[in-house]
């Protein structure tokens, strides 16, 4: 039996996409497509465990009909085998599956209820069937057995490679569900996440950032499933999309909620905020109606060093992770350059939040690795236990010119990333690329963080070697007088006198 490698797999499933590119947005045709892969992906598991269970115990009936031997349990009729013979009203039935799936299922519920087969984004009934028939027929080719797959954590990367490029296609909503891996790489190298850490993102989207400091540990030689890895997303589709990917990826125990963080958050013991060793975070840039009236009367305290403006949410997600850490916490979070250095009621934030001493890095990163938006953009990193030696002082990255460029989005290269964590990790100054400062000179700039301020880019001038121009000048002399004569030459052939003017 062929094993199917990781870029046939890509490409299978991307191919999906064709059928309905064209026809329904791109912001929607992912759910469809995700949705399909997650129900192939799970009845080929639960067919390969059954098999197995039959061949070990010979008992047909224990083997396919008894959810307790089995992860994920698929009825019968809710195999995918039942979803190949489906033919009129395909949307209806796939809804009914879905349903019947969650039921017995409880890790799953809503997870594909979130995801209306039998919508009228797909089109009238007829164009509806022959959509969905066209996506069955693409994904009964693809074999997703353990068996089938180069490497049984596969799939999640898969999954993670179609949301990027639904992102992709997507342009400015894109950046509502995806940060780009190589940012939420560089994010957890930052934070270097251990075992037993409660790991924790407040705006997950699809989950990305949170999977990646479990894969960290995991390369690291530690065991991911001995992390706390939890999540909440306001909206709910996309929080469907993070439950998916997180199953996909085998981190079944990974609790991620529904709900608006700063309005309602969801992780509360209590009556009190839930605390956290490591933050990981994309919030939303500069969100309007992000939900002053609630912060003014917060019942958690969140708010203690200011409320911001109620255009700019900015600082309003920050204080949330602040608050969320625990007393030895750290945080890694991507905002606008806006919150580095605008005034008023944010400033006044920036700066309590600097006099207390809990911003340990400012990290500027290159222009367009988001989608979605060209807005420059850095990772704040703040740190509620900074070691002795990094007391008083912030580290300032300039690496706006790490990157790789690209047609559409710029990206992260390996060496970039290391770089980057490199110098945070060593905590020195590199000339023209990062400085440490001490906070009385940030006091001097206002408490101002533009990172310009402190890492001086401005290219240095070249030596002038003065004997190398008048050389060169001379010989620029010497093949000018050259030319002169030449040109009277020519003139004097065409019956003209003088020299040329």
């Amino acid at each position: 039996m062929a094993i199917i490698t990781f870029e046939e797999m890509k490409k299978k499933s991307w191919e999906a996409a064709d059928i309905l590119r064209g026809s329904i947005s791109s912001t929607d045709y992912k759910d469809y497509i995700l949705g399909m892969l997650f129900l192939k992906r799970l009845s080929d598991v639960f067919e390969e465990e059954a098999e197995r269970i039959e061949r070990e115990i010979g008992d047909h009936d224990l083997a396919w009909n008894d959810p307790d031997e089995h992860q994920y349990y698929l009825p019968e009729g809710c195999r995918w085998k039942d979803i190949q013979k489906l033919t009129d009203e395909i949307g209806d039935d796939l809804n009914k599956i879905a349903q019947k799936i969650e039921d017995q299922n409880s890790v799953m519920e809503k997870v594909l209820g979130n995801i209306d087969f039998n919508s009228y984004k797909l089109g009238d009934v007829k164009q509806r069937d022959t959509n969905l028939s066209a996506l069955i027929k693409n994904f009964s080719a693809i074999p997703m057995r353990d068996a089938d797959l180069e490497s049984p954590d596969m799939l999640g990367d898969v999954y993670m490679y179609l949301i990027e490029r639904f992102a992709d296609d997507a342009g400015k909503k894109g950046g509502e569900f995806f940060t780009p891996y190589q940012v939420a790489a560089l994010m957890a190298r930052i934070l270097e996440p251990k075992e037993e850490m409660r790991i924790h993102d407040p705006c997950c989207g699809s989950g990305g950032a949170v999977i990646q400091c479990a894969r960290l540990v995991k390369e690291e030689g530690g065991n991911p499933a001995n992390l706390t890895l939890t999540g909440q997303e306001k909206n709910i589709g996309t929080w469907g999309l993070c439950k998916m990917n997180m199953l996909l990826h085998g981190y079944i125990d990974a609790d991620i909620r529904a709900g608006d963080t700063i309005r309602a958050p969801q992780f509360l013991l209590d009556d009190h905020l839930m605390q956290f060793d490591r933050v990981i975070s994309n919030p939303p840039f500069s969100l309007d109606k992000w939900g002053q009236d609630t912060a003014k009367k917060d019942p958690f305290g969140r708010f203690g060093y200011g409320v911001p403006p109620k255009s700019k949410g900015d600082w309003a997600f920050v204080l949330h992770m602040i608050n969320v850490l625990n007393e030895t916490g750290k945080l890694a979070v991507i905002v606008p350059h806006g919150v580095l250095f605008r005034g008023g009621a944010e400033g006044k934030i920036r700066t309590d939040v600097l006099k207390d001493d809990l911003v340990e890095a400012v990290i500027g990163l290159a222009p367009n690795l988001f989608f979605g938006t060209s807005i420059p953009a850095g990772i704040l990193v703040i740190n509620k236990d900074k070691p002795a030696e990094r007391q008083g002082k912030v580290l300032f990255i300039e690496a706006s010119a790490e990157f790789q460029e690209g047609k559409n989005q710029n990206c992260l290269r390996q060496k970039d990333i290391e770089k980057i964590v490199q110098v945070y990790r060593e905590y020195q100054d590199v000339e023209k690329f990062c400085r440490v400062v001490p906070m009385g000179e940030i006091a001097e700039n206002d408490y101002n963080l533009n990172i310009t301020r402190y890492v001086d880019t401005t290219p240095e001038e070249e030596p002038v070697d003065v004997v190398a121009v008048a050389r060169e000048l001379h010989g620029l002399r010497e093949l000018r007088a050259g030319i002169e004569v030449e040109m009277d030459r020519y003139l004097e052939e065409l019956g003209y006198t003088g020299r040329s003017a």
